[in-house]
């Protein structure tokens, strides 16, 4: 039986209604602000909405449940459950995060050890409200609505574990980036020097190991320095996403909080874990840490590693500029990551000064004709001498003889290296059709980036992002991402995270006549 407790002096059912055909179930009910805990547990959406019409101080409270399916004809991926959404006057709405007691009833709360641990006593002065929320967009008019709201991270004066009965654990999945060990280590520091967790796993290399018995203990002082080294020291792989074995594991291993390092192809396989997770029915907090040297994973502000990504980009840009400038005609070409979104390249052309050209793939260009990029690359070499250009690998793809249709164990499209075709048909362009002498030297860090550990502004933003996680999973929230809106920590659904990449600009279909117009404006970044 759904319900709700609240006084017997309020509005009573408003509206009831049933759909066995759907087996979808509707529920109305007008509650007051201040009527204290709703048990709410069974329904897997809560919307709240404000009615005038109604007493003054009631929230109309619109709640959706799903029924149950019975494990034995469950289908091969889990029911997926509808999002919370809680609405308030001025347009407020809240995309707010799964908690335990949604599907659980019952369940036991304690209070926050962080309230008497001498390190942390002042803490409790600051312990986050229930009705704290972050919003997405601050940029609003005076009679626009309010806008899209996140719940706000941070320490609760309840948790919904205690510290001797967890048992964590983490994996990390997907390519390197710097500051995945700085993720790690204040994951297990936190849990260890704040909530007094001493059981903490490593799954070592990514999800297919979460069945294959491959673990490390962790504890501080086997993290103490790993945040001064690049990689993962938990390995990672791509692929090997099997939802019901990693479950079967996390449930025999009797882990009670799993916390997923990786991107939008990991987040979305962490959040296919917590939808079967749910359907058990388990005492488990699924937490996710957004991780993209990309910058492509949406809502957030930006992913860990993304500064660090910059700031070495530079070096690679700054030799390129030497080599070209050293010489006649000189031309440095760099090639970045940015497989579909090309802020990396973007943001070290903005910093660096030195880039005359910036290839990016969300801005498509031509090689031949007014307005191409062998007209550009002309006029430069004739002006200054030497040019230095920075192309995104996702860049130009669609210029390529032969497309890729091949994945890989992530579900990406594998990519042609863009940087060696164009450096080979600049050459021959110059060379065999305008007869002009070039000297271009190519220069790819890739690797090189990936593989460095995080600077310092990284490493702080790393250590926010998994102490809000560990706060979120201690007080009970489950299915969410830990992430920086606007400059504030937040829990994120899943839902939200994986729908769609993040861009620097809306891509057009590339036409002669955009190529044209676009073109001069975009590459002259020097300018």
């Amino acid at each position: 039986m759904d319900f709700v407790v609240a006084p017997s002096s309020c509005h009573s059912l408003l509206n009831h209604s049933h759909n066995k055909n759907n087996i979808l179930y509707r529920s109305h009910f007008s509650v007051p602000s201040s009527a204290g805990i709703f048990s709410l547990r069974k329904f897997t959406s809560v919307s709240f909405r404000y009615d005038h019409r109604y007493r003054r101080g009631c929230s109309r409270i619109v709640c959706t449940r799903r029924r149950v399916m019975d494990s034995s004809n469950s289908p091969t991926s889990p029911e997926v459950s509808k999002p919370k959404i809680v609405t308030g006057p001025g347009g407020y709405v809240l995309e707010d995060v799964p908690h335990l007691s949604d599907y659980i009833p019952d369940l036991l709360t304690y209070p926050n050890p962080l309230q008497d641990n001498p390190a942390y006593s002042v803490v409790k002065q600051y312990f986050v409200h229930v009705d704290d929320t972050v919003p997405q967009k601050v940029v609003v008019h005076k009679d626009g609505p309010r806008g899209i709201h996140f719940r706000r991270a941070g320490p609760r004066q309840k948790v919904y574990f205690d510290s001797d009965e967890v048992h964590a654990c983490i994996v990390t999945c997907g390519g390197l980036c710097p500051g995945l060990n700085t993720v790690i280590r204040e994951i297990v520091c936190g849990l260890f020097h704040m909530y007094g967790v001493k059981k903490v796993l490593g799954i070592d290399g990514g999800y297919r190991r979460f069945y294959a018995k491959n673990t490390v203990n962790l504890n501080p002082k086997f993290v103490n320095d790993i945040h001064k080294r690049g990689g993962t020291i938990l390995g990672t792989s791509r692929g090997g996403h099997d939802t019901s074995k990693i479950v079967d594991s996390i449930q025999d291993r009797g882990i009670n909080q799993v916390y997923i390092i990786g991107g939008d192809g990991t987040q979305r396989g962490a959040s296919v874990i917590f939808e079967e997770i749910r359907r058990r029915g388990l005492k488990v907090s699924v937490a996710g840490i957004p991780k993209t040297i990309d910058n492509d994973i949406p809502v957030i502000d930006k992913s860990f590693g993304f500064d660090t990504a910059v700031e070495e980009a530079q070096r690679a840009i700054n030799a390129a500029h030497v080599e070209a400038e050293s010489i006649e005609n000189g031309i440095g070409l760099v090639k970045l990551m940015g497989r579909y979104s090309g802020f990396i390249a973007m943001h070290a052309t903005l910093a660096s000064r030195d880039v005359d050209c910036c290839l990016i793939p969300e801005s498509p260009f031509y090689l031949e004709g007014p307005g191409g990029l062998y007209e550009y690359i002309e006029r430069q070499l004739k002006e200054n001498g030497h040019m230095v250009i920075v192309i995104a690998e996702g860049a130009g793809q669609e210029l390529l003889s032969e497309s890729m249709t091949l994945k890989d164990a992530s579900g990406n499209k594998l990519l042609k290296d863009v940087g060696l075709w164009i450096s080979q048909k600049i050459k021959d362009y110059f060379s065999k059709e305008r007869k002009i002498p070039i000297n271009l030297k190519y220069i790819d860090p890739t690797y090189m980036i990936r593989a460095i550990p995080s600077n310092a502004s990284d490493n702080v933003y790393c250590t926010l992002l998994a102490q809000s996680a560990v706060h979120g999973a201690m007080a009970g929230y489950t299915g969410f991402t830990s992430g920086l809106v606007n400059g504030r920590q937040t829990y994120i659904p899943f839902s939200r995270i994986i729908e769609k990449q993040n861009k620097t600009m809306k891509k057009k279909r590339p036409t002669k006549e955009f190529v044209t117009k676009r073109l001069p404006i975009s590459i002259e970044a020097r300018q």
